[in-house]
């Protein structure tokens, strides 16, 4: 930043590490070495001069800076990096952190904090952070002294490890700079080891609610999102030969949903979820509670007395899940210990899902032409990171997931995630294309996302659905028999991203829609360099 670096020996004179150069010690041990941040004056001592083997990532703005580390994070399977400003900064992500928690997304964020020695005066920048973040961190932590900050920073990578979620270090400015004391100081531990078991008594408690069922089902959560669960769920459904469904409002795929045996997505009202659930005498989830819904409705999931079970590794989802039988576990160990135990059964003939029908030729331009477009174009293992509301149900239904991260998406339901968790996929995952299939009024909620995509070079198409308005939320109202008492907007979205650096293109019909993803899709996984199509699109019926 052309300033002289600080005074590595510390303020107290000695001749050891500063607190600051033992936190880069933890960095690096921690392969933390990318940090993602929106500076701030509270952050200057930490972040002037800065060693060169740490890479300094900006965004524009909080919300973007965690939703990128979270997609980064996402696509490492390891925790990210993240520096905040004071009140202002985390205020700013709150959001963005509620995300991370939801979609289970490890980070490691560090909060700055006005000088310890007047604290209590409350001198200007001064934060009452503790609980700025409300319940959503797993762990917040603001070290009682300058030598526990290294060691509340490995604290935190372990805490964001074993929870999967954002945890919080609260360091102020004058901490850096101390001496960074004895190594006892670290209150962590070097490794932890987090081995998966499967126990005989669940298991068999599990198989036994199989062997009684005559028509079981599976649903598949976000936590199955990896190789190797996706693989032990297949076996344990083929052993079983029954449907496969994904969880409502999932953050990610739990099934490859090109399988002959995925039946789509569970309905996230009761209604219809009784109606799907009622050929079935026994319903069994993996990695997802049971069940998220929305909106409310009275009366129990299923018609009949069906049983249910649950197994998960997140214990939160464990407690709140009305079922016969909880496993707190691995669900791919568990499921392969199943398909060991369980009898074959014949698996159905065909396919359990057909695809919607293609839509008829345009005009009018609809989302329905955009994802059928993309659905015929994208290679198997692209991430599709979805942030478009009101045609969720069908880019699912036309961009099925074959690969893990094949859809990806903010479980909480907050706007303003998907540009930039795009860029920190594709940033974490180089080899793989990356497309953000983004509502207008989604896009301007994280819109400075685009300014990073385009530094970094982050090769993601952002395909942005222009309905004019917040279309799903025109919907909502209208199922209420009444008007919306908020307006449409028409946006200059291309505008806005060459603004900042991204090659973009409005497109208003069929024939430059395909000839856009003709010359574009085939050279995504080289691609360097953001391109953001902004599609007009009818807006869809109620």
């Amino acid at each position: 930043m052309g300033e002289a670096a600080p005074d590595r020996r510390g303020r107290g004179g000695g001749l050891g590490l500063n607190v600051r150069d033992a936190t880069f010690e933890v960095f690096r041990r921690r392969d933390l070495t990318t940090l993602f941040s929106n500076p701030g004056s509270t952050e200057v001592p930490f972040l002037t001069g800065l060693p060169d083997d740490l890479e300094f990532v900006l965004g524009l703005h909080e919300g973007a800076v965690v939703s990128m580390a979270s997609g980064y994070a996402l696509a490492r399977r390891r925790p990210s990096l993240v520096l905040l400003h004071t009140t202002a900064g985390l205020g700013n992500a709150v959001n963005a952190i509620a995300t991370a928690r939801v979609n289970r997304t490890p980070l490691v964020i560090i909060v700055g904090q006005q000088d310890r020695r007047h604290i209590a005066f409350e001198p200007f920048l001064t934060g009452r952070l503790e609980g700025l973040a409300g319940n959503y961190p797993v762990w917040v932590n603001q070290p009682l002294r300058a030598q526990s900050v290294p060691g509340a920073i490995e604290r935190a990578f372990h805490e964001a490890e074993t929870h999967r979620g954002p945890a919080l270090v609260i360091v102020p400015m004058s901490d850096w700079l101390e001496q960074a004391g004895e190594p006892h100081e670290t209150a962590a531990p070097q490794r932890v080891l987090r081995p998966g078991a499967v126990d005989e008594a669940s298991v068999a408690a599990l198989a036994a609610l199989l062997e009684r069922s005559e028509r079981p089902a599976l649903v598949a959560g976000a936590r199955l999102d990896t190789d190797e669960r996706w693989a032990a769920l297949v076996l344990l459904a083929e052993r079983l030969g029954c449907p496969v469904y994904q969880e409502a409002f999932s953050g990610q795929a739990g099934f490859p949903q090109d399988h002959p045996q995925w039946a789509g997505l569970l309905p996230f009202d009761r209604p219809r979820l009784r109606d799907t659930l009622d050929p079935f005498d026994f319903v069994l989830a993996f990695g997802a509670p049971v069940f998220r819904q929305n909106p409310y409705h009275e009366g129990p999931f299923t018609h009949r007395e069906t049983a249910m079970a649950v197994v998960t590794d997140d214990a939160d989802e464990v407690h709140r899940s009305q079922v016969e039988l909880a496993v707190l576990g691995a669900p791919d160990l568990v499921a392969r210990a199943l398909a060991a135990r369980v009898r074959e059964r014949p698996r159905p003939a065909g396919r359990l899902f057909q695809p919607p029908e293609r839509p008829p030729p345009a005009p009018p331009l609809e989302a329905a032409h955009v994802l059928q477009a993309l659905g015929d174009r994208l290679a198997p293992d692209t991430v599709v990171v979805e942030e478009c509301p009101s045609n969720q149900v069908e880019l699912t239904l036309r961009l099925p997931a074959r690969r893990p991260l094949g859809f990806v998406t903010a479980a909480m339901g907050g706007l303003g995630w998907g540009v930039s968790a795009a860029t920190g996929l594709r940033l974490g995952l180089p080899e793989r294309p990356v497309v953000a299939v983004l509502g207008d009024g989604s896009t301007m909620f994280g819109v400075q996302g685009l300014w990073s995509a385009a530094r970094y070079e982050a090769g993601v198409l952002f395909v942005v659905l222009k309905n004019g308005g917040y279309r799903i939320m025109d919907q909502l109202a209208a199922r209420q028999g009444g008007a919306p008492a908020w307006p449409s907007f028409d946006l200059d979205l291309a505008a806005i991203a060459r603004a900042q650096g991204c090659e973009a293109v409005a497109i208003g019909d069929e024939a430059a829609l395909a000839a856009a993803l003709d010359d574009v899709v085939p050279g995504l996984r080289e691609r360097r360099s953001p391109l953001l199509l902004e599609i007009a699109v009818e807006p869809d019926g109620v």
